[in-house]
C-alpha cells in the first residue's frame, strides 16, 4: 500500500492542483508526487467519531484519478513493416473449444479468433470515501467506477465498409486503498455496543467475582487440585506472582485496540468487474515503481519499454501458452516476430516436417491476418508509442492470483466453471503523458490476458488457454476529427447502430 504526504483531514482535504498553459487536465508528475510505501515503523492515525466527515472529504483516489473520464480507441501505427492499415486501436485473441468437443475428450482441439476491436470505457469518480470498519482497524477506500463497451472491427467481403459489432459489455469499480487508521475503545463506544449483563451471578458463583462489566482476565493463584480456588483480577498479580488458570475477560477497557495489530496491506488497487458471460474477478495490484540509486519513483520518465525482434517471444505474453506445444520453439530456434512468419506456417504439415505435432498445434495463431499481433497483441501497444514522445507514465499491474500475500479470484456460473473455466485474469496498465503540438495528453494503454483451462494434453496435463485483450485510448477530444466520428457514431448516437452485445468474441460467419 502507498501512503501520501497530505495535511490532516480537519485541515480541509487534498491540495488542488493549478492547471498551467499547455497541461492536461490531470499532471502525472503533480498527481504521484509525495507517494512512498507504507510500512510497519510508520505512525498510524487514531480515527475520531467527530472526524469522520472531514476524513471522508480528504478521501485519496490515487492514480485512479487520472482515469476520471471517458476514453476511447485512439489508433495509429508508426510500425512501418506493418502493411497491412490498422482497422481499430484494440486486439483481442480468444481460444474456445472447438465444436463437438467435450472436456476430458480429443485433447488439443480448439477455435482460434483474433480481431480488432473499437472501445469506448469511462471511469467516474464516486464522490467521499468508502469506509470499512474492521474494529480496531479502519480502511478508508477511494472508489471509481468503470463502464467497458467494446465492438469488432471486421471489412465486409467484397465491398468498401466496415462491420461493427458489440462483443462485449463489462463494469465494476476500481477502489484506492486511501487511509488506514486505529480505532481503538473507548467509554462511549464500551457503553453503547457493551451487550452484556452489569453482573454476572455465574462469575460470583464460580471464581468470588463480584464487580461489574468483568474487563480484564481473571487468573487462579492456588495450585492445581487445591480446595478451594482462589482468583484474582490479573492486575492484581505481585510481580513473578505465578497462576495456573485463566479466565478470558467479558469486555475490554477504553483504549483497548490501540497496541494493534496494524493493518499494512500489500497492495494499492483492487478491482472487482462483473462480465456477463458469467464470471466476477477481483484483481489485486500496486503501481510498479522503478528504482533508482535507492529511491523508488512512482512515476517513472520516458515511454514504456517493450522488446524487439526474438526477444518478443516471451510466453507470458503471447497467444500461444507454454502448455500449447510452444510452436516448436527451442532456444536455438526462436521466431523473430518483427519479421514474416516462418515458411512452415503456410505449408501443409505433416509427420515429417512437423514430428510431434508442435507445429500444426498452433500454426493457424501465426498464419492469421493480423500477424504478429495475433501471436503478441502487446506489440500493438509498443508500434503505437514507436512514434511518440512520451513524456512519463505510472504503470499499474494487477492479478488475480499473486504468488505471494493477499489474493483476488474469478467467479464463474456453472455452465463456464464446467466446460471452460476462467482461472485467472492478469492486467498491466500505463497511463502516459504524450507531449504533441506543444501540449501534454494523457493516453491510456492496457493488457489483459484471462486464463482458461479445457481439455488436456495427450499426457492428461492440463492447458491453459491465454485470451488476451490489448487497447490504446484517448479523450474523446484528443483523437483524430475521423476517428471521432467512427467513435460518435457508435457508441455515443442511439441509434441502429447501438445495440447490446451479443457475444465475446463474435465469430465471422
Amino acid at each position: 500500500m502507498l501512503k501520501r504526504k497530505k495535511e490532516s483531514p480537519e485541515s480541509g482535504g487534498e491540495q488542488l492542483f493549478r492547471k498551467m498553459p499547455g497541461q492536461s487536465e490531470v499532471n502525472l508528475a503533480e498527481l504521484m508526487d509525495g507517494y512512498s510505501k507504507l510500512l510497519i515503523d510508520d505512525p498510524v492515525r487514531p480515527f475520531r467519531e467527530d472526524n469522520l466527515q472531514a476524513i471522508e472529504n480528504s478521501v485519496d483516489y490515487g492514480i485512479l484519478k487520472a482515469l476520471a473520464g471517458t476514453w476511447v480507441s485512439y489508433n495509429v501505427n508508426y510500425n512501418k513493416d506493418i502493411t497491412k492499415p490498422s482497422l481499430a486501436s484494440g486486439v483481442h485473441t480468444t481460444i474456445m473449444p472447438s465444436p463437438g468437443t467435450n472436456s476430458g475428450t480429443i485433447p488439443g482441439k480448439f477455435a482460434f479468433d483474433s480481431e480488432e476491436y473499437i472501445e469506448k470505457l469511462t471511469f467516474s469518480i464516486v464522490p467521499g470515501g468508502v469506509r470499512n470498519r474492521g474494529g480496531a482497524s479502519e480502511l478508508f477506500c477511494g472508489a471509481v467506477k468503470y463502464e467497458q463497451s467494446i465492438k469488432s472491427v471486421n471489412a465486409i467481403q467484397g465491398q468498401d465498409a466496415l462491420k461493427y459489432t458489440p462483443i462485449h459489455e463489462e463494469n465494476g469499480m476500481y477502489l484506492w486503498l486511501s487511509d488506514v487508521y486505529n480505532h481503538a475503545a473507548t467509554k462511549e463506544s464500551i457503553e453503547i455496543d457493551r451487550g452484556i449483563h452489569a453482573f454476572s451471578t455465574e462469575d460470583a458463583k464460580k471464581y468470588g467475582y463480584t464487580g461489574e462489566y468483568r474487563d480484564e482476565p481473571l487468573v487462579r493463584i492456588t495450585p492445581d487440585g487445591e480446595a478451594n480456588p482462589k482468583y484474582i483480577l490479573l492486575s492484581q498479580l505481585e510481580p513473578g506472582q505465578p497462576y495456573y488458570e485463566i479466565i478470558p475477560a467479558q469486555e475490554i477497557k477504553p483504549g483497548a485496540g490501540v497496541d494493534g495489530p496494524y493493518f499494512i496491506p500489500d497492495y494499492s488497487i483492487s478491482r472487482s468487474g462483473v462480465i456477463p458471460h458469467g464470471s466476477t474477478i477481483t484483481l489485486l495490484g500496486d503501481i510498479i515503481p522503478q528504482n533508482k540509486a535507492d529511491e523508488t519513483f512512482y512515476l517513472i520518465e520516458g515511454s514504456p519499454q517493450f522488446p524487439y525482434g526474438k526477444e518478443a517471444w516471451d510466453t507470458n505474453h503471447l497467444s500461444i501458452s507454454r502448455t500449447m506445444g510452444n510452436a516448436g520453439v527451442t532456444p536455438d530456434n526462436i521466431i523473430d516476430l518483427d519479421k514474416p512468419a516462418p515458411d512452415w506456417v503456410h505449408e501443409t504439415l505433416n509427420d515429417d516436417n512437423d514430428p510431434g505435432s508442435n507445429k500444426i498445434y498452433t500454426q493457424r495463431i501465426l498464419a492469421d491476418d493480423l500477424y504478429p499481433y495475433s501471436v503478441r497483441p502487446d506489440l500493438r501497444l509498443r508500434d503505437t508509442l514507436r512514434g511518440q514522445k512520451v513524456s512519463n507514465y505510472v504503470h499499474v499491474r494487477m492479478s488475480s492470483k499473486m504468488k505471494t500475500g493477499a489474493q483476488g479470484g474469478v467467479l464463474n456460473v456453472p455452465f463456464v466453471n464446467r466446460f471452460v473455466p476462467t482461472v485467472e485474469v492478469d492486467m498491466d496498465m500505463w497511463i502516459e503523458t504524450i507531449i504533441e503540438d506543444g501540449k501534454e495528453i494523457l493516453q491510456l494503454q492496457y493488457e489483459q490476458i484471462v486464463f482458461f483451462e479445457f481439455d488436456f494434453g495427450n499426457d492428461g496435463g492440463t492447458t491453459s488457454w491465454p485470451h488476451i485483450q490489448v487497447n490504446t485510448l484517448r479523450k474523446l477530444a484528443d483523437i483524430p476529427d475521423d476517428q471521432k466520428k467512427v467513435i460518435e457514431d457508435q457508441f455515443f448516437n442511439t441509434g441502429e447502430n447501438s445495440g447490446a452485445a451479443s457475444g465475446c468474441p463474435y465469430h465471422k460467419g
